[in-house]
Protein backbone atom coordinates (compact mmCIF):
# COMPACT_ATOMS: atom_id res chain seq x y z
CA UNK A 1 0.00 0.00 0.00
CA UNK A 2 3.03 2.28 0.46
CA UNK A 3 1.00 4.37 2.87
CA UNK A 4 -1.87 4.82 0.39
CA UNK A 5 -5.34 3.57 1.37
CA UNK A 6 -7.21 0.81 -0.38
CA UNK A 7 -10.82 1.03 -1.36
CA UNK A 8 -13.37 -1.59 -0.44
CA UNK A 9 -16.03 -2.05 -3.09
CA UNK A 10 -18.37 -3.78 -0.64
CA UNK A 11 -18.88 -0.57 1.36
CA UNK A 12 -21.46 2.10 0.83
CA UNK A 13 -20.23 5.14 -1.11
CA UNK A 14 -21.05 8.80 -0.33
CA UNK A 15 -23.46 10.63 -2.61
CA UNK A 16 -21.83 11.94 -5.77
CA UNK A 17 -22.45 15.53 -4.72
CA UNK A 18 -20.65 15.03 -1.39
CA UNK A 19 -23.68 16.51 0.39
CA UNK A 20 -22.42 20.02 -0.23
CA UNK A 21 -24.07 22.41 2.20
CA UNK A 22 -24.22 26.17 1.83
CA UNK A 23 -21.19 27.92 0.37
CA UNK A 24 -18.84 24.94 -0.09
CA UNK A 25 -18.89 24.15 3.61
CA UNK A 26 -18.52 20.44 2.88
CA UNK A 27 -16.62 19.07 -0.10
CA UNK A 28 -16.86 15.72 -1.91
CA UNK A 29 -13.40 14.83 -0.60
CA UNK A 30 -13.87 13.21 2.80
CA UNK A 31 -10.49 12.07 4.14
CA UNK A 32 -8.55 11.81 7.35
CA UNK A 33 -5.87 14.38 8.16
CA UNK A 34 -3.41 12.02 6.47
CA UNK A 35 -5.47 11.89 3.27
CA UNK A 36 -7.05 8.47 3.82
CA UNK A 37 -10.50 8.42 2.13
CA UNK A 38 -13.44 7.90 4.46
CA UNK A 39 -16.70 6.35 3.24
CA UNK A 40 -20.18 7.43 4.26
CA UNK A 41 -20.92 4.24 6.17
CA UNK A 42 -19.04 1.21 7.52
CA UNK A 43 -20.77 -2.13 7.96
CA UNK A 44 -19.98 -5.74 8.72
CA UNK A 45 -19.12 -6.14 5.03
CA UNK A 46 -15.93 -4.15 5.65
CA UNK A 47 -14.75 -6.82 8.11
CA UNK A 48 -15.51 -9.94 6.10
CA UNK A 49 -12.00 -11.37 6.69
CA UNK A 50 -11.77 -10.02 10.23
CA UNK A 51 -11.70 -12.48 13.12
CA UNK A 52 -12.57 -11.04 16.54
CA UNK A 53 -10.56 -13.61 18.45
CA UNK A 54 -7.48 -13.27 16.25
CA UNK A 55 -7.55 -9.53 15.47
CA UNK A 56 -9.26 -8.04 18.51
CA UNK A 57 -8.99 -10.34 21.51
CA UNK A 58 -9.32 -9.05 25.05
CA UNK A 59 -7.51 -6.17 26.78
CA UNK A 60 -4.24 -7.36 28.26
CA UNK A 61 -4.08 -10.36 25.94
CA UNK A 62 -2.66 -11.01 22.48
CA UNK A 63 -2.75 -9.31 20.04
CA UNK A 64 -3.09 -6.30 22.43
CA UNK A 65 -5.34 -4.42 19.99
CA UNK A 66 -7.52 -3.40 22.94
CA UNK A 67 -4.69 -2.41 25.26
CA UNK A 68 -1.87 -3.97 27.24
CA UNK A 69 -3.66 -4.14 30.62
CA UNK A 70 -6.88 -6.10 31.29
CA UNK A 71 -8.65 -3.29 33.17
CA UNK A 72 -6.78 -0.38 31.53
CA UNK A 73 -7.67 2.85 33.38
CA UNK A 74 -10.10 1.25 35.86
CA UNK A 75 -7.06 0.37 37.98
CA UNK A 76 -4.88 3.43 37.35
CA UNK A 77 -4.99 6.41 35.03
CA UNK A 78 -2.18 7.14 32.62
CA UNK A 79 0.80 9.14 33.91
CA UNK A 80 0.08 12.85 33.47
CA UNK A 81 3.49 14.08 32.42
CA UNK A 82 3.59 17.74 31.36
CA UNK A 83 6.64 18.67 29.28
CA UNK A 84 8.44 21.56 31.01
CA UNK A 85 11.74 23.37 30.88
CA UNK A 86 12.99 26.92 30.38
CA UNK A 87 15.71 29.27 31.55
CA UNK A 88 18.04 27.99 34.24
CA UNK A 89 17.78 24.79 36.22
CA UNK A 90 16.37 26.78 39.15
CA UNK A 91 13.63 28.27 36.94
CA UNK A 92 12.56 24.83 35.73
CA UNK A 93 12.79 23.29 39.18
CA UNK A 94 10.21 25.83 40.37
CA UNK A 95 7.89 24.91 37.48
CA UNK A 96 8.33 21.20 38.24
CA UNK A 97 7.39 21.69 41.87
CA UNK A 98 4.36 23.78 40.87
CA UNK A 99 3.09 21.15 38.42
CA UNK A 100 3.55 18.36 40.96
CA UNK A 101 1.55 20.41 43.47
CA UNK A 102 -1.25 20.67 40.88
CA UNK A 103 -1.60 16.92 40.44
CA UNK A 104 0.93 16.11 37.74
CA UNK A 105 2.15 12.54 38.25
CA UNK A 106 5.44 12.51 36.33
CA UNK A 107 8.17 14.91 35.23
CA UNK A 108 9.16 15.56 31.63
CA UNK A 109 12.26 17.64 30.92
CA UNK A 110 12.56 19.96 27.92
CA UNK A 111 16.17 20.95 27.19
CA UNK A 112 17.33 24.05 25.34
CA UNK A 113 18.90 23.84 21.89
CA UNK A 114 22.57 24.09 22.99
CA UNK A 115 22.02 21.19 25.38
CA UNK A 116 20.25 19.16 22.69
CA UNK A 117 23.23 19.71 20.38
CA UNK A 118 25.86 18.93 23.02
CA UNK A 119 27.19 22.47 23.59
CA UNK A 120 27.79 24.34 26.84
CA UNK A 121 25.80 27.50 27.55
CA UNK A 122 28.93 29.67 27.11
CA UNK A 123 29.90 28.18 23.75
CA UNK A 124 29.82 30.81 20.95
CA UNK A 125 27.43 28.55 19.03
CA UNK A 126 24.95 28.76 21.94
CA UNK A 127 24.57 32.53 21.71
CA UNK A 128 20.93 33.63 21.65
CA UNK A 129 19.56 30.15 22.44
CA UNK A 130 20.40 29.58 26.11
CA UNK A 131 17.27 28.64 28.05
CA UNK A 132 14.97 29.61 25.19
CA UNK A 133 13.32 26.35 24.10
CA UNK A 134 14.01 24.43 27.30
CA UNK A 135 16.25 24.33 30.33
CA UNK A 136 20.00 24.89 30.01
CA UNK A 137 22.00 21.93 31.38
CA UNK A 138 25.78 22.11 31.01
CA UNK A 139 27.02 19.99 33.91
CA UNK A 140 26.16 17.87 36.91
CA UNK A 141 25.85 21.10 38.91
CA UNK A 142 22.93 22.15 36.70
CA UNK A 143 21.35 18.72 37.00
CA UNK A 144 21.61 18.88 40.78
CA UNK A 145 19.81 22.23 40.78
CA UNK A 146 17.18 20.93 38.35
CA UNK A 147 16.10 18.19 40.75
CA UNK A 148 16.73 19.99 44.04
CA UNK A 149 14.20 18.82 46.70
CA UNK A 150 12.64 16.40 44.17
CA UNK A 151 13.34 12.81 45.30
CA UNK A 152 14.14 10.86 42.14
CA UNK A 153 13.31 7.54 43.79
CA UNK A 154 9.70 8.69 44.18
CA UNK A 155 8.93 10.32 40.83
CA UNK A 156 9.12 9.13 37.23
CA UNK A 157 11.19 11.36 34.97
CA UNK A 158 11.17 11.59 31.19
CA UNK A 159 14.05 13.36 29.45
CA UNK A 160 13.59 14.45 25.84
CA UNK A 161 17.14 14.40 24.55
CA UNK A 162 18.86 12.31 21.90
CA UNK A 163 22.43 12.84 20.67
CA UNK A 164 23.82 13.71 24.14
CA UNK A 165 21.33 11.39 25.86
CA UNK A 166 23.92 9.03 27.35
CA UNK A 167 25.86 11.92 28.93
CA UNK A 168 22.71 13.56 30.31
CA UNK A 169 21.55 10.23 31.70
CA UNK A 170 24.92 9.78 33.40
CA UNK A 171 24.38 13.13 35.13
CA UNK A 172 20.87 12.07 36.18
CA UNK A 173 22.20 8.82 37.65
CA UNK A 174 24.86 10.78 39.54
CA UNK A 175 22.18 13.02 41.08
CA UNK A 176 20.17 9.94 42.08
CA UNK A 177 23.24 8.42 43.72
CA UNK A 178 23.89 11.63 45.68
CA UNK A 179 20.29 11.60 46.86
CA UNK A 180 20.83 8.06 48.14
CA UNK A 181 18.42 6.54 45.62
CA UNK A 182 18.82 2.93 44.56
CA UNK A 183 19.30 2.87 40.77
CA UNK A 184 17.19 -0.27 40.58
CA UNK A 185 14.24 1.72 41.96
CA UNK A 186 14.52 4.57 39.46
CA UNK A 187 11.65 4.89 37.03
CA UNK A 188 11.38 7.04 33.93
CA UNK A 189 12.32 7.31 30.29
CA UNK A 190 15.24 8.57 28.26
CA UNK A 191 14.22 9.49 24.72
CA UNK A 192 17.59 8.53 23.21
CA UNK A 193 16.12 7.85 19.73
CA UNK A 194 18.82 8.93 17.30
CA UNK A 195 17.34 7.42 14.14
CA UNK A 196 14.38 9.77 14.11
CA UNK A 197 16.83 12.69 14.37
CA UNK A 198 18.27 11.79 10.97
CA UNK A 199 14.74 11.29 9.63
CA UNK A 200 12.94 14.31 11.04
CA UNK A 201 14.21 16.51 13.87
CA UNK A 202 17.85 16.89 12.73
CA UNK A 203 19.39 17.30 16.21
CA UNK A 204 22.23 14.87 15.56
CA UNK A 205 25.92 15.13 16.42
CA UNK A 206 27.74 11.96 15.36
CA UNK A 207 27.37 9.69 12.29
CA UNK A 208 24.77 6.90 12.48
CA UNK A 209 27.22 4.10 13.38
CA UNK A 210 28.69 5.65 16.56
CA UNK A 211 25.28 7.07 17.47
CA UNK A 212 23.72 3.60 17.32
CA UNK A 213 26.57 2.35 19.50
CA UNK A 214 25.71 4.93 22.19
CA UNK A 215 22.05 3.93 22.11
CA UNK A 216 22.99 0.25 22.41
CA UNK A 217 25.33 1.08 25.30
CA UNK A 218 22.50 2.73 27.25
CA UNK A 219 20.12 -0.17 26.62
CA UNK A 220 22.76 -2.69 27.73
CA UNK A 221 23.70 -0.64 30.79
CA UNK A 222 20.07 -0.08 31.74
CA UNK A 223 19.21 -3.78 31.51
CA UNK A 224 21.81 -4.47 34.18
CA UNK A 225 21.66 -1.42 36.44
CA UNK A 226 18.26 0.31 36.05
CA UNK A 227 15.67 -2.40 35.38
CA UNK A 228 12.68 -0.06 35.90
CA UNK A 229 13.99 2.75 33.70
CA UNK A 230 13.26 2.89 29.97
CA UNK A 231 16.61 3.62 28.27
CA UNK A 232 14.91 4.60 25.01
CA UNK A 233 11.62 6.08 23.84
CA UNK A 234 11.32 5.26 20.14
CA UNK A 235 9.66 8.35 18.83
CA UNK A 236 7.18 8.88 16.05
CA UNK A 237 6.21 12.24 17.49
CA UNK A 238 8.85 14.24 15.64
CA UNK A 239 8.28 12.26 12.45
CA UNK A 240 4.64 13.38 12.53
CA UNK A 241 5.66 16.94 13.42
CA UNK A 242 7.81 16.98 10.27
CA UNK A 243 4.69 16.37 8.18
CA UNK A 244 4.30 12.60 7.90
CA UNK A 245 1.01 10.78 7.61
CA UNK A 246 -0.25 8.61 10.46
CA UNK A 247 0.81 5.48 8.56
CA UNK A 248 4.30 6.86 7.95
CA UNK A 249 4.63 7.85 11.60
CA UNK A 250 3.69 4.35 12.70
CA UNK A 251 5.79 2.50 10.12
CA UNK A 252 8.98 4.51 10.48
CA UNK A 253 8.76 4.42 14.28
CA UNK A 254 8.28 0.68 14.49
CA UNK A 255 11.01 0.08 11.91
CA UNK A 256 13.34 2.24 14.02
CA UNK A 257 12.44 -0.03 16.93
CA UNK A 258 13.35 -3.08 14.87
CA UNK A 259 16.73 -1.49 14.08
CA UNK A 260 17.47 -0.95 17.78
CA UNK A 261 16.51 -4.52 18.64
CA UNK A 262 18.80 -5.82 15.90
CA UNK A 263 21.67 -3.68 17.20
CA UNK A 264 21.24 -5.09 20.71
CA UNK A 265 21.14 -8.65 19.42
CA UNK A 266 24.34 -8.01 17.47
CA UNK A 267 25.91 -6.80 20.72
CA UNK A 268 25.13 -10.21 22.19
CA UNK A 269 22.14 -9.38 24.35
CA UNK A 270 19.21 -11.79 24.53
CA UNK A 271 15.97 -10.19 23.37
CA UNK A 272 14.10 -10.79 26.64
CA UNK A 273 16.92 -9.14 28.60
CA UNK A 274 16.01 -5.69 27.28
CA UNK A 275 12.85 -5.70 25.17
CA UNK A 276 10.46 -5.10 28.07
CA UNK A 277 12.11 -1.70 28.68
CA UNK A 278 11.72 -0.44 25.13
CA UNK A 279 9.10 2.30 25.09
CA UNK A 280 7.49 4.33 22.32
CA UNK A 281 6.34 7.91 21.85
CA UNK A 282 3.55 8.87 19.45
CA UNK A 283 1.84 12.02 18.27
CA UNK A 284 -1.87 12.69 18.80
CA UNK A 285 -3.09 14.67 15.81
CA UNK A 286 -6.48 16.15 15.03
CA UNK A 287 -8.20 13.24 13.29
CA UNK A 288 -9.87 11.52 16.22
CA UNK A 289 -10.53 8.08 14.75
CA UNK A 290 -7.34 7.86 12.70
CA UNK A 291 -5.28 8.39 15.84
CA UNK A 292 -7.18 5.80 17.85
CA UNK A 293 -6.75 3.27 15.05
CA UNK A 294 -3.02 4.09 14.79
CA UNK A 295 -2.36 3.20 18.44
CA UNK A 296 -4.34 -0.02 18.20
CA UNK A 297 -2.47 -1.05 15.03
CA UNK A 298 0.86 -0.22 16.69
CA UNK A 299 0.31 -2.72 19.49
CA UNK A 300 -0.82 -5.43 17.09
CA UNK A 301 2.17 -5.04 14.79
CA UNK A 302 4.75 -4.84 17.59
CA UNK A 303 3.65 -8.02 19.38
CA UNK A 304 3.90 -9.88 16.08
CA UNK A 305 7.36 -8.42 15.36
CA UNK A 306 8.66 -9.37 18.80
CA UNK A 307 7.20 -12.88 18.77
CA UNK A 308 7.70 -13.90 15.15
CA UNK A 309 10.69 -11.86 13.98
CA UNK A 310 12.76 -11.91 17.17
CA UNK A 311 11.42 -14.93 19.06
CA UNK A 312 10.75 -13.11 22.33
CA UNK A 313 9.25 -15.44 24.95
CA UNK A 314 8.41 -13.01 27.76
CA UNK A 315 4.93 -11.45 27.36
CA UNK A 316 6.37 -8.19 28.71
CA UNK A 317 8.58 -8.09 25.63
CA UNK A 318 5.53 -8.31 23.38
CA UNK A 319 3.56 -5.42 24.82
CA UNK A 320 4.08 -2.00 23.22
CA UNK A 321 4.04 0.71 25.90
CA UNK A 322 3.83 4.30 24.72
CA UNK A 323 3.72 7.93 25.74
CA UNK A 324 1.66 10.41 23.74
CA UNK A 325 1.97 14.14 23.19
CA UNK A 326 -0.70 16.20 21.50
CA UNK A 327 0.32 17.62 18.13
CA UNK A 328 2.47 20.72 18.38
CA UNK A 329 2.27 21.15 14.60
CA UNK A 330 -1.52 21.52 14.86
CA UNK A 331 -1.30 24.50 17.21
CA UNK A 332 -1.99 27.86 15.59
CA UNK A 333 -0.70 31.30 16.47
CA UNK A 334 -3.99 32.64 15.10
CA UNK A 335 -6.85 32.44 17.62
CA UNK A 336 -4.66 30.55 20.13
CA UNK A 337 -7.56 29.74 22.46
CA UNK A 338 -8.80 27.35 19.75
CA UNK A 339 -5.79 25.24 20.71
CA UNK A 340 -7.50 24.28 23.97
CA UNK A 341 -10.21 22.50 21.96
CA UNK A 342 -7.68 20.90 19.61
CA UNK A 343 -5.65 19.60 22.52
CA UNK A 344 -8.73 18.18 24.25
CA UNK A 345 -9.75 16.23 21.13
CA UNK A 346 -6.21 14.92 20.64
CA UNK A 347 -5.80 13.94 24.29
CA UNK A 348 -9.13 12.11 24.24
CA UNK A 349 -7.97 10.13 21.20
CA UNK A 350 -4.75 9.17 23.01
CA UNK A 351 -6.72 7.95 26.03
CA UNK A 352 -9.22 6.00 23.93
CA UNK A 353 -6.23 4.56 22.06
CA UNK A 354 -4.75 3.24 25.32
CA UNK A 355 -1.74 5.46 26.07
CA UNK A 356 0.39 4.83 29.17
CA UNK A 357 1.35 8.49 29.69
CA UNK A 358 0.33 11.79 28.16
CA UNK A 359 1.48 15.37 27.68
CA UNK A 360 -1.08 17.96 26.64
CA UNK A 361 0.23 21.02 24.82
CA UNK A 362 -0.56 24.50 26.07
CA UNK A 363 -2.61 27.02 24.12
CA UNK A 364 0.28 29.49 23.75
CA UNK A 365 2.98 27.17 22.42
CA UNK A 366 2.74 28.49 18.86
CA UNK A 367 4.00 31.76 20.37
CA UNK A 368 6.42 30.76 23.13
CA UNK A 369 7.07 28.31 25.93
CA UNK A 370 3.91 27.94 28.03
CA UNK A 371 3.02 30.27 30.86
CA UNK A 372 2.11 28.73 34.21
CA UNK A 373 -1.57 29.51 33.57
CA UNK A 374 -1.56 27.88 30.13
CA UNK A 375 0.28 24.81 31.44
CA UNK A 376 -2.33 24.48 34.19
CA UNK A 377 -5.19 24.49 31.66
CA UNK A 378 -3.37 21.77 29.69
CA UNK A 379 -3.00 19.65 32.82
CA UNK A 380 -6.62 20.23 33.80
CA UNK A 381 -7.62 18.97 30.34
CA UNK A 382 -6.11 15.59 31.18
CA UNK A 383 -7.70 15.56 34.61
CA UNK A 384 -11.17 16.34 33.21
CA UNK A 385 -10.82 13.50 30.71
CA UNK A 386 -9.64 11.17 33.46
CA UNK A 387 -12.13 12.03 36.17
CA UNK A 388 -15.18 13.59 34.50
CA UNK A 389 -15.65 12.25 30.96
CA UNK A 390 -16.48 8.62 31.79
CA UNK A 391 -14.25 7.28 29.00
CA UNK A 392 -11.97 5.56 31.52
CA UNK A 393 -14.70 3.36 32.96
CA UNK A 394 -14.25 0.57 30.42
CA UNK A 395 -11.35 -0.73 28.37
CA UNK A 396 -11.31 0.03 24.63
CA UNK A 397 -14.87 1.39 24.29
CA UNK A 398 -14.53 1.56 20.48
CA UNK A 399 -13.58 -2.11 20.17
CA UNK A 400 -15.75 -3.82 17.57
CA UNK A 401 -16.75 -0.60 15.81
CA UNK A 402 -16.96 -1.33 12.09
CA UNK A 403 -15.26 1.98 11.31
CA UNK A 404 -12.50 1.77 13.92
CA UNK A 405 -11.69 -1.86 13.21
CA UNK A 406 -11.56 -1.22 9.44
CA UNK A 407 -9.32 1.80 9.92
CA UNK A 408 -7.09 -0.17 12.31
CA UNK A 409 -6.73 -2.92 9.68
CA UNK A 410 -5.89 -0.45 6.91
CA UNK A 411 -3.32 1.45 8.96
CA UNK A 412 -1.74 -1.83 10.00
CA UNK A 413 -1.55 -2.97 6.38
CA UNK A 414 -0.05 0.31 5.21
CA UNK A 415 2.56 0.35 7.97
CA UNK A 416 3.60 -3.23 7.25
CA UNK A 417 4.12 -2.41 3.56
CA UNK A 418 6.44 0.45 4.53
CA UNK A 419 8.34 -1.82 6.94
CA UNK A 420 8.79 -4.42 4.19
CA UNK A 421 10.10 -1.76 1.81
CA UNK A 422 12.65 -0.55 4.39
CA UNK A 423 13.71 -4.15 5.02
CA UNK A 424 14.33 -4.49 1.28
CA UNK A 425 16.52 -1.37 1.36
CA UNK A 426 18.73 -3.02 3.98
CA UNK A 427 17.24 -1.56 7.16
CA UNK A 428 16.52 1.89 8.52
CA UNK A 429 20.10 3.20 8.60
CA UNK A 430 20.50 2.27 4.93
CA UNK A 431 17.12 3.81 4.12
CA UNK A 432 18.07 7.03 5.91
CA UNK A 433 21.38 7.23 4.04
CA UNK A 434 19.42 6.95 0.77
CA UNK A 435 16.95 9.62 1.93
CA UNK A 436 13.92 7.34 1.62
CA UNK A 437 11.90 8.22 4.76
CA UNK A 438 12.89 11.87 4.44
CA UNK A 439 11.46 12.04 0.90
CA UNK A 440 8.26 10.28 1.89
CA UNK A 441 7.66 12.72 4.73
CA UNK A 442 8.47 15.76 2.58
CA UNK A 443 6.01 14.62 -0.06
CA UNK A 444 3.27 14.05 2.55
CA UNK A 445 3.86 17.45 4.12
CA UNK A 446 3.63 19.12 0.71
CA UNK A 447 0.37 17.36 -0.16
CA UNK A 448 -1.20 18.44 3.13
CA UNK A 449 -0.14 22.07 2.69
CA UNK A 450 -1.61 22.11 -0.83
CA UNK A 451 -4.93 20.92 0.62
CA UNK A 452 -4.86 23.62 3.29
CA UNK A 453 -4.01 26.31 0.74
CA UNK A 454 -6.89 25.14 -1.47
CA UNK A 455 -9.23 24.98 1.56
CA UNK A 456 -9.81 21.30 0.93
CA UNK A 457 -8.88 21.03 4.60
CA UNK A 458 -10.15 23.73 6.92
CA UNK A 459 -7.94 24.98 9.75
CA UNK A 460 -10.20 27.11 11.90
CA UNK A 461 -8.83 30.61 12.33
CA UNK A 462 -6.15 30.11 9.68
CA UNK A 463 -7.81 29.57 6.30
CA UNK A 464 -11.42 30.07 7.39
CA UNK A 465 -13.44 31.71 10.19
CA UNK A 466 -10.98 34.56 10.61
CA UNK A 467 -11.47 37.24 13.27
CA UNK A 468 -9.63 40.25 14.59
CA UNK A 469 -7.39 39.11 17.44
CA UNK A 470 -6.00 40.54 20.64
CA UNK A 471 -2.47 39.70 21.80
CA UNK A 472 -2.06 37.08 24.52
CA UNK A 473 0.32 37.03 27.46
CA UNK A 474 3.39 34.91 26.72
CA UNK A 475 6.32 33.68 28.78
CA UNK A 476 9.38 35.90 28.42
CA UNK A 477 12.76 34.28 29.11
CA UNK A 478 14.95 36.48 31.27
CA UNK A 479 17.77 37.74 29.04
CA UNK A 480 20.18 37.32 31.95
CA UNK A 481 19.93 33.50 31.73
CA UNK A 482 22.95 33.19 29.42
CA UNK A 483 25.08 35.46 31.62
CA UNK A 484 24.13 33.52 34.75
CA UNK A 485 24.93 30.23 33.05
CA UNK A 486 28.30 31.53 31.89
CA UNK A 487 29.12 32.72 35.40
CA UNK A 488 28.18 29.32 36.84
CA UNK A 489 30.41 27.55 34.32
CA UNK A 490 33.37 29.83 35.12
CA UNK A 491 32.93 29.08 38.81
CA UNK A 492 32.59 25.34 38.13
CA UNK A 493 35.81 25.20 36.10
CA UNK A 494 37.66 27.12 38.80
CA UNK A 495 36.47 24.93 41.70
CA UNK A 496 36.52 21.40 40.25
CA UNK A 497 39.58 19.18 39.86
CA UNK A 498 40.52 19.86 36.26
CA UNK A 499 43.13 17.11 36.29
CA UNK A 500 40.43 14.63 37.27
CA UNK A 501 38.23 15.96 34.49
CA UNK A 502 40.97 15.50 31.91
CA UNK A 503 41.69 11.96 33.12
CA UNK A 504 38.02 11.05 32.81
CA UNK A 505 37.79 12.56 29.32
CA UNK A 506 40.93 10.77 28.18
CA UNK A 507 39.50 7.49 29.45
CA UNK A 508 36.31 8.23 27.53
CA UNK A 509 38.22 8.96 24.33
CA UNK A 510 40.21 5.72 24.58
CA UNK A 511 37.10 3.66 25.29
CA UNK A 512 35.27 5.31 22.37
CA UNK A 513 38.11 4.34 20.05
CA UNK A 514 37.61 0.71 21.08
CA UNK A 515 34.90 -1.10 19.09
CA UNK A 516 32.73 -3.43 21.23
CA UNK A 517 31.92 -6.78 19.70
CA UNK A 518 30.16 -8.65 22.51
CA UNK A 519 27.94 -7.96 25.48
CA UNK A 520 29.86 -7.04 28.60
CA UNK A 521 33.20 -6.85 26.81
CA UNK A 522 35.83 -4.94 28.80
CA UNK A 523 36.02 -1.27 27.78
CA UNK A 524 33.15 -1.81 25.35
CA UNK A 525 30.26 0.03 26.98
CA UNK A 526 30.79 3.80 27.27
CA UNK A 527 28.28 4.44 30.06
CA UNK A 528 30.76 3.84 32.93
CA UNK A 529 33.16 6.34 31.34
CA UNK A 530 30.42 8.88 30.81
CA UNK A 531 29.36 8.44 34.41
CA UNK A 532 32.88 9.05 35.71
CA UNK A 533 33.18 12.18 33.57
CA UNK A 534 29.84 13.47 34.82
CA UNK A 535 30.79 12.88 38.47
CA UNK A 536 34.03 14.77 37.90
CA UNK A 537 31.92 17.74 36.71
CA UNK A 538 33.11 17.57 33.13
CA UNK A 539 30.73 19.74 31.17
CA UNK A 540 28.36 18.46 28.52
CA UNK A 541 30.33 20.32 25.86
CA UNK A 542 33.58 18.74 27.02
CA UNK A 543 32.08 15.25 27.03
CA UNK A 544 30.46 15.60 23.61
CA UNK A 545 33.60 17.27 22.30
CA UNK A 546 35.70 14.30 23.40
CA UNK A 547 33.38 11.95 21.51
CA UNK A 548 33.42 14.23 18.45
CA UNK A 549 37.20 13.86 18.36
CA UNK A 550 36.78 10.09 18.01
CA UNK A 551 33.48 9.71 16.16
CA UNK A 552 33.49 12.80 13.97
CA UNK A 553 30.39 14.87 13.20
CA UNK A 554 27.56 13.97 10.84
CA UNK A 555 26.72 16.09 7.81
CA UNK A 556 23.48 15.30 6.06
CA UNK A 557 23.52 14.64 2.33
CA UNK A 558 21.01 16.79 0.44
CA UNK A 559 17.91 14.96 -0.77
CA UNK A 560 17.30 15.30 -4.49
Amino acid sequence: MSGKPRDNERSASPPADGRTIGNRERTPKFTTVSGYPIRQLYTQADLVEWDANRDLGLPGELPYTRGIHPAMYRNRLWTMRQFAGFGTAEDTNARFRYLLSQGQTGLSVAFDLPTLMGYDSDDPLAEGEVGKCGVAISSLADMEALFDTIPLADVTTSMTINSPAAAIWAMYLAVAERQGADWKALSGTLQNDILKEYIAQKEYIYPPGPSMRLVTDTIEFGAEHTPKFNPISISGYHIREAGSTAIQELAFTLRDGIEYVEACLERGLAVDEFASRLSFFFNAHNDFFEEIAKYRAARRIWQRVMRERFGAKNPRSWALRFHTQTAGCSLTAQQPYNNVARTAVQALAAVLGGTQSLHTNSLDEAWALPTEAAATIALRTQQIIGYESGVTNTADPFGGSYFVETLTNEIERGAEEYIAKIDALGGMVAAIERGYPQREIADAAYRYQVEVDAKDKIVVGVNNYLTEEKPIEILQIDPSVAARQSQRLRRLRAERSNSQVERSLEGLRKAAAHIPVAAGQANGNLMPYLYEAAKAYATLGEICGALRQVFGAYEEVAIT
